[in-house]
């Protein structure tokens, strides 16, 4: 799993390349601290390469939402595929994240 956070001018881009699963959580986690202290920003979580997604990794995307909507942030998630957008479907992350 690997996480690359790149910044374009007013937003904060986290490309996603493997499976998050329980694993590679604890190093993601640690790899997003830098969006939970941004303010202000737009937020995009790029799945392109995402090809999995456990419990532990949602777990990490809600709490950058909820760092987010406290910073005054807004995160988008971008380019799921349709395993991962099933899931988001039945935890009712779809409701939670603008995706695009």
């Amino acid at each position: 799993m690997k996480t690359a956070i790149v910044e374009s001018g007013n937003q904060l881009i986290a490309r996603f390349s493997g499976r998050l699963d329980t694993p590679a959580a604890v190093q993601t986690a640690e790899d997003v601290k830098p969006l939970l202290e941004a303010s202000n920003r737009e937020i995009i979580l790029d799945c392109t390469e995402l090809e999995y997604i456990s419990s532990s990794g949602l777990r990490i995307f809600l709490s950058i939402r909820k760092e987010a909507s406290a910073h005054g942030s807004k995160v988008i998630v971008r380019n799921i595929n349709d395993d991962i957008r099933q899931v988001f479907m039945m935890t009712g992350f779809v409701s939670l994240f603008t995706i695009e």
